[in-house]
């Protein structure tokens, strides 16, 4: 499938999902759950993020740490270990669909070759942000870029 195809087909799908609840917004966070700046601001305006949660499923946002408690960067190791306890999740609520921002490669400071392998092998119902394709390949789903 080519990619503007493939973002067109998502962004339909995300369209359709978002009214029932269904998609859900990924961003990086914090273990201390201060939702502060970027994506992660966002997500606690717009998407439920509850102030004080620094990891999983809250309103129609799943929050993944970057940061430690303290708001310094976590090591890569870290994030790892959050992003496949993410994959393991979102593998089991099949009718949630995961709109997955770049996390890690804002406020943490680190390059999409550094976190986007992480999120290899992903379950079906992720999608992700365009600049991550050299890192996931062509058959994932895509959904445009969060600026």
């Amino acid at each position: 499938m080519n990619m503007i195809k493939n973002v067109t087909e998502t962004n339909r799908l995300h369209k359709a999902l978002r009214p029932m609840g269904k998609l859900i917004f990924v961003f990086g966070s914090n273990e201390a759950g201060v939702h502060g700046a970027g994506a992660a601001r966002l997500a606690l305006e717009r998407y439920g993020a509850q102030y004080g949660k620094g990891f999983g499923l809250h309103g129609v946002s799943f929050a993944i740490p970057t940061k430690d408690r303290a708001i310094k960067t976590l090591p890569l190791v870290h994030i790892d270990i959050y992003v496949q306890k993410f994959k393991e999740l979102a593998e089991s609520k099949s009718d949630l669909h995961f709109q997955v921002t770049q996390i890690g490669c804002g406020l943490a400071g680190y390059k999409p070759r550094d976190i986007a392998p992480m999120f290899r092998n992903p379950p079906k119902n992720c999608s992700f942000d365009t600049a991550w394709l050299p890192y996931l390949g062509p058959d994932v789903m895509y959904w445009g870029t969060f600026p």
